[in-house]
């Protein structure tokens, strides 16, 4: 195609009836989408229960909770031998750990390498 086809095609009035089209088409969406929208809005604000100010989660009294720090340990199943009873659910702990006999943690010593390969004798 040359230059001489193009400026045809933009002058025909063929042209000019689908970019009307076109235009009016995108119009429509677009008033579509922000008629949707205010809709679904009024929809959320009849539907949704806004808590009042007294309903609001608020510190409790004795202020801010702060992380809690412990050593854990593991808390088996208690091994049940074939005469006894079977565990019942209520009888089992939800968490696999409790909290430790020895409470101070653990630290790098003097000597270890502190990995596999890192340098170091190791501990002797």
């Amino acid at each position: 195609m040359n230059t001489a086809t193009y400026a045809e095609l933009a002058a025909s009035s063929d042209h000019a009836v689908a970019v009307t089209i076109a235009f009016v088409g995108g119009l429509i969406v677009a008033c579509a989408l922000i008629w949707a929208v205010r809709v679904g809005m009024r929809v959320m604000d009849k539907d949704t229960h806004h808590p009042a100010p007294e309903e609001q989660p608020h510190l409790p009294d004795t202020g801010p909770v702060r992380e809690m720090r412990e050593m854990r340990e593991p808390d088996d199943v208690p091994v049940v031998t074939r005469d006894g009873q079977r565990l019942m659910p209520h009888e089992l702990h939800r968490a696999s750990t409790r909290t430790g006999k020895d409470q101070k943690p653990r630290r790098w010593s003097p000597g270890s390498s502190g990995s596999f390969g890192g340098g170091g004798l190791g501990r002797t």
